[in-house]
């Protein structure tokens, strides 16, 4: 049974995302307790300078665990929060430990001079030539370049493949880090019940890390052997492409979701792009559907057949488990319809779908959209025309537009997926004609300013198996326009 066919007035009140957030927060606040308490009870330094080092130092250590959690990609957390907010929360709290080990070497810094009688520099000089003082200083250096090689400026105009090398940079600082702590740790070992509280905590977290990053995409991957099985232009711009492999029923996967796609080819396998589904899987095969954006999707029409795919995920919460409304309304914006038109296999109930685009040939798998209209019964609306244009300016997304659209917005779950200018609008409005934000659902992921259908993100060709819904998936180009009124 899917998540979309369980009755909604069985499912409690509180969203998914609520209620990891609330554990997420609950297991954070009572860690940093335990770390008040530990520093407390350790006593003071050995002069108020250092006494504040060590505080902030317990604090170093206490950030990074957090952030290795949040970029873990554990499937508990991922599912019900979103990748998306996950690696958001871990950008600020990356910031907020580059402030941290700052300050914690200052003052170290300063406490050493003031205790030594010794200038700032002289100190930090004397402390560098120590191995335990070293190992922290080379930590903090790649802590610092890594955040400045990470403000939006700079990461834009990185690939992610480069983005993601200087990440893993990171880890060494972890390493160095640790060993810091070993050699010097004084602050981690006050006594027995400290020592055995950090160690575990590093433990929990490392094995966390390692399970979500490594041992479970080695593992699926292994299983499940996924290779591909087709290769479909949809148009001049758009190219689908069908992934099978073995037992992909015990895949736990579902429609909204994404993989980040690696095509192991001569000169493609290092390249990792997050492609969502384009349809519900259906335990047989997975389909993605990119726009030709970028060289890495445009070259997924000359894939060979039988190509290997290694593929990390599912990932993300766009999906119909964060449903509290027997209504939907999903509204699209170009290839960000993929995930929306995947969505619309497990949905039931009453569904509205308005899909954004300049021109209807600039539709993405229309046909399809219009085939589930007529078969499952809901509304299906092209909003088309040029934003601005026109007295008064055309504005698709005014509350008053969406409003006539969907009289009952407000008694509706809204998933929105497309370019991030249509989306912060949509949210505007949403806002403004008071949709209650637990009902909104909006997945902003981005992999250095890629997201998961930026390129690809969001039919099946002739004689493969028919989608869950039934549909051939084949393309038409019919719809029920929603378009700007005659002036």
């Amino acid at each position: 049974m899917t998540a979309a066919s369980v009755p909604l007035r069985t499912r409690p009140a509180t969203s998914p995302a609520t209620r990891a957030l609330a554990v997420l927060l609950a297991v954070v606040l009572a860690n940093l307790a335990v770390v008040e308490v530990l520093y407390v009870t350790a006593g003071p330094g050995k002069n108020a300078l250092l006494s504040v080092g060590r505080f902030f130092g317990l604090h170093v250590a206490f950030i990074m665990m957090v952030q290795l959690v949040l970029v873990a990609r554990l499937p508990w957390l991922d599912r019900r929060i979103g990748m998306d907010r996950l690696t958001a929360w871990h950008r600020w709290v990356g910031f907020s430990l580059v402030w941290t080990v700052v300050l914690h070497a200052t003052f170290i810094v300063l406490g050493y001079a003031r205790l030594d009688e010794e200038s700032a520099l002289r100190t930090f000089l004397s402390l560098a030539g120590v191995p335990a003082s070293l190992f922290g200083i080379c930590a903090a250096g790649l802590v610092i370049a890594v955040a400045v090689l990470s403000v939006r400026y700079a990461r834009r105009r990185m690939q992610y493949e480069t983005w993601h090398t200087i990440h893993i940079v990171l880890y060494a600082a972890v390493v160095l880090g640790l060993l810091h702590q070993v050699k010097e740790g004084s602050a981690f070992t006050t006594s027995a019940a400290a020592e055995a509280y950090w160690w575990g905590l590093w433990t929990l977290v490392l094995g966390a890390l390692l399970a979500g990053r490594v041992v479970l995409p080695l593992w699926r991957n292994a299983y499940h052997r996924f290779r591909v099985a087709a290769v479909v232009p949809e148009s001049d711009r758009v190219v689908s492409v069908y992934v099978t492999g073995r037992h992909l029923d015990r895949l736990p996967a579902h429609a909204g979701q994404f993989f980040i796609w690696r095509f192991l080819t001569r000169g493609r396998w290092w390249q990792a792009n997050p492609y969502s589904l384009s349809a519900a899987p259906d335990g047989r095969s997975l389909r993605l559907t990119a726009k030709a954006v970028g060289s890495a999707s445009a070259g997924l029409r000359q894939l060979p057949v039988g190509t290997r795919v290694f593929m990390e995920g599912p990932y993300g919460a766009f999906t119909s488990l964060q449903r509290t409304r027997p209504g939907t309304l999903l509204i699209a914006g170009g290839v960000g319809v993929t995930p929306i038109r995947a969505l619309l296999e497990e949905l039931t109930g009453s569904v509205v779908v308005l899909y954004r685009v300049h021109d209807p040939a600039d539709a993405v798998l229309l046909g399809e959209l219009q085939q589930l209209a007529r078969m499952r019964g809901f509304r299906l609306h092209l909003v088309t025309g040029r934003t601005g244009t026109g007295s008064p300016p055309y504005d698709p997304f005014a509350p008053g537009t969406l409003v006539a659209a969907v009289p009952d917005i407000a008694d509706r779950d809204v998933f929105v997926c497309g370019p991030p200018a249509m989306t912060a609008a949509v949210l505007r409005s949403l806002r403004a004609l008071g949709v209650p934000r637990s009902q909104v659902h909006a997945e902003r992921f981005s992999l250095a300013g890629r997201s998961p259908g930026q390129p690809g993100r969001p039919g099946q060709p002739p004689g493969q198996p028919a989608s869950r819904s039934g549909l051939p998936r084949r393309k038409n180009v019919l719809a029920e326009p929603l378009e700007r009124s005659p002036q």
